[in-house]
């Protein structure tokens, strides 16, 4: 036996050290994951495997690195020979070499998605299509998602299916631009990053050569972060190991988070079904958080149906409760969490990077980094750019900045065409030389632009922007500043155009947008807050905008749950714990969607070493007004006997309605967690239906006067079906919430038998 395996428990090293077949090892979370496939690795070389007959898949270059690292500690510099590195580096690398066999040639280049992007937008063009409709980000979205289902251009075309949802929402030419673009793509010789899997896959079925020359070169398939793989990352590994089939795969069904990515979470669950030979070595011994952390875990996720069972456990101490704490806003949740830091770190004398606060949305950073900043305390966002540099907040403050002061050159230059009125960068730069030249300020230039440029042809657009600059300077005058701010985000044409954006991504621009918003309310009600006026917010956000330049990494971390997926932190905060925030309301349709959220929020608590603190508001801003909040379903989920609250819980308090009205997979939030005023009836709740009995109809079957029901909302009547935004959007009664009108895309509805 070789001395490093003697460092593994006996589960590990069982993973370790069965090499033949097919092995599945099930890590839980904190169990040594990355130690196991590392010594894996290594183990196999000082079998005699040579490095070159080893292929090793990850989802991150520094995870790679990291194991590559590692290895070469174990058995030298041989672990250099390893394939190991992510999907998509490792099959472009084979692409390079086998890339005639498919058309293309070896020096094809690789399109990042603002180039092809770029190229949607040609398309568009010559196709004579509006790109108000037919979105450049969402048309790459459908084609980047049919990628990933291996769905050619030529089996979208044929499809009945497909061509019934585009015609539904208005874009019944999409399979003729998903065409084009791959025509396009192959003209250019070139591959987009989806390119990368799709053109293996069919490199793989097309060339039985090529196949049986990789199945035999990589004796043994090692596939990291199982969970996450989609359905084209699956069938490639499928092939590669359909030779030797030692095929070895590590992950957690627990922590699949990523199916917004396309990552299907069958692909682990269904493991068996393709190796019935297959080897499940389960690692359930947590070496990172406390025993309660373990516990409070566990209890979470076996409210999920599907998954594979394991029992994960720690022989770590017992460790803190689990705090709670409610707030009234969540300006105040930003506030009371900053200042528990504050204490934590003076009491126990830990560092800054020993703390994180996750949370579901990036939008909701805005309230702790300022509350960070207020009492001097150090912090960095990470998985996206701290909130007030995000390109659509700096876009609207540019508006407010030249609203105020028409001499911001900057600020000119960021808005002038923004959304797009015909003014090009020449043209920009001619009215900054002129203003220079004539000792004029900008302002004067644009007001004068016909007689000053001497061009007619651009005086149409420039004046057009000259009179809406000037109706927002008259509402500066007359309007506080949320008043005014709101009437620029909607007139400038930015709130539309992110609105209109349905990507996840645009959905997330226009909630950071509605966040300043809030945060220009909240200014405005501050009775300390001396000046109303649009000018004074400005000042105060160049004050939190101020560069750092201090390059010190002690420094609190605030990321999403998603980007904090694989690290771990002594101090988590887990805030935003709220119906239809965290769960959020676009992942209650189904019970997959639900059970993806409760998966999102066991990887939160897993990432705790030593202390756990989940927070929640009762009023949260809303598109410039307070609403009123429901705690998560998921404190629901946790046992009382692990939590401590701010306001003097004890397990005797604790109440819950009975799991036959809605579902052991759904629970309600509880007395001991919001005020009943704020809680929906009983009554309210009976007509929601179990989320286990809900299956979503065919949206394209869903009439006018049809009973349906909804799993949120229950049961109900079609009012309407229209069309808003270039969106298929459907209007229902409900019983018990009243008339709503719902995105068919996102809003799925079961016609009552």
């Amino acid at each position: 036996m070789i001395d490093f395996i003697q460092e593994l428990n006996d589960p590990q090293r069982e993973a370790a050290t069965s090499i033949d077949g097919a092995l599945m090892i099930i890590a839980g979370a904190g169990s040594g994951k990355t130690r196991v496939l590392t010594y894996r690795i290594a183990y196999l070389m000082t079998q005699g495997v040579e490095a070159y007959q080893i292929i090793a898949l990850t989802f991150t270059n520094k995870a790679a690195k990291e194991m590559r690292n590692r290895i070469e500690k174990l058995v030298g510099n041989d672990a250099k020979n390893l394939w190991m590195g992510t999907f998509h580096s490792i099959f472009a690398k084979i692409l390079r070499f086998e890339a005639e066999k498919i058309g293309f040639t070896s020096n094809f280049t690789i399109y990042d998605t603002q180039d092809s992007i770029s190229l949607i937008r040609d398309i568009l063009k010559e196709m004579q299509l509006d790109d108000k409709v037919y979105k450049p980000n969402a048309v790459f979205s459908r084609i980047s998602s049919c990628k990933n289902k291996l769905i050619s251009c030529q089996e979208y075309q044929r499809n009945p299916m497909y061509f019934e949802e585009d015609k539904l929402s208005h874009k019944p030419e999409m399979g003729r631009i998903y065409k084009n673009y791959v025509d396009r793509c192959f003209k250019a010789n070139a591959m987009d990053f989806d390119d990368l899997l799709f053109k293996t896959n069919v490199l793989f079925r097309d060339h039985a050569d090529v196949l049986t020359k990789y199945q035999q070169k990589f004796k043994y398939v090692l596939v990291d972060e199982f969970q996450d793989t989609n359905i084209s990352q699956y069938v490639i590994t499928r092939r590669l190991a359909g030779f030797h089939k030692n095929i070895c795969v590590v992950g957690d069904d627990a922590q699949s988070i990523y199916a917004f990515r396309g990552a299907d979470i069958q692909n682990i669950l269904n493991f068996e079904k393709d190796y019935p030979n297959l080897k499940v070595v389960k690692l359930e011994q947590n070496y990172r958080s406390t025993q309660t952390i373990v516990n409070v875990a566990n209890k979470v996720i076996s409210h999920n149906q599907k998954q594979l069972k394991k029992n994960v456990w720690t022989s770590n101490d017992k460790g803190h409760l689990i705090e709670l704490i409610k707030t009234a806003t969540d300006n105040d949740e930003g506030k009371q969490i900053a200042n528990v830091i504050f204490e934590e770190k003076m009491q126990s004398s830990v560092a800054n990077k020993d703390f994180a606060i996750l949370y579901r949305t990036n939008s909701q950073s805005r309230a702790f980094e300022e509350s960070l900043r207020r009492i001097g305390l150090k912090y960095k966002v990470i998985g996206g750019l701290s909130f007030y540099q995000r390109k659509e907040i700096k876009d609207l403050i540019a508006y407010l900045r030249f609203t105020v002061n028409q001499n911001d050159e900057e600020a000119f230059k960021r808005i002038i065409n923004l959304p797009k009125r015909g003014i090009g960068d020449s043209t920009v730069l001619k009215i900054v030389a002129k203003a220079q030249e004539a000792g004029l300020s900008l302002w004067q230039v644009v007001k004068n632009a016909t007689v000053l440029l001497g061009n007619t042809r651009i005086a149409r657009p420039i004046k057009e922007f000259s009179d809406l600059i000037d109706a927002f300077i008259g509402i500066v005058e007359k309007k506080d500043a949320f008043e005014t701010a709101t009437y620029i985000a909607k007139h400038s044409g930015l709130l539309q155009e992110l609105f209109d954006d349905k990507t996840i991504e645009g959905r997330a621009r226009y909630e950071n947008v509605q966040e300043l918003l809030n945060a220009i309310k909240e200014f405005v009600v501050n009775p300390e807050s001396e000046n109303l006026d649009l000018s004074a917010f400005l000042q105060q956000v160049s004050l939190l905008t101020s560069a750092d330049d201090d390059k010190d990494d002690d420094r609190i971390t605030l990321m999403t749950i998603h980007a904090a997926k694989g690290l771990e932190f002594k101090y988590v905060y887990v805030v935003g714990l709220e119906e239809d925030l965290f769960p959020s309301q676009m992942m209650l349709a189904s019970r997959e969607d639900l059970e993806e959220e409760r998966r999102l929020f066991y990887v939160a608590i897993t990432r705790a070493e030593i202390k756990l603190t989940l927070s929640y508001a009762l009023q949260r801003y809303r598109f410039g007004n307070l609403k009123p909040c429901e705690a998560s379903r998921f404190l629901m989920e946790i046992d009382p006997v692990y939590i401590h609250t701010n306001y003097g819980l004890v397990a005797k308090e604790v109440r819950t309605f009975n799991n036959n009205v809605i579902g052991k997979s759904n629970p309600t939030p509880a007395s001991m967690l919001v005020k009943p005023n704020l809680m929906r009836s009983p009554n309210t709740i009976t007509r929601v239906v179990a989320a286990s009995d809900f299956i979503a109809s065919d949206p394209t079957k869903i009439e006018v006067g049809m009973a349906v029901t909804h799993p949120k909302f229950g049961d109900g009547v079609v009012l309407k079906k229209e069309v808003g935004g270039g969106e298929l959007r459907i209007k229902v009664n409900f019983e018990s919430e009243g008339e709503k009108t719902l995105l068919m895309n996102f809003a799925k509805l079961m016609i009552k038998r």
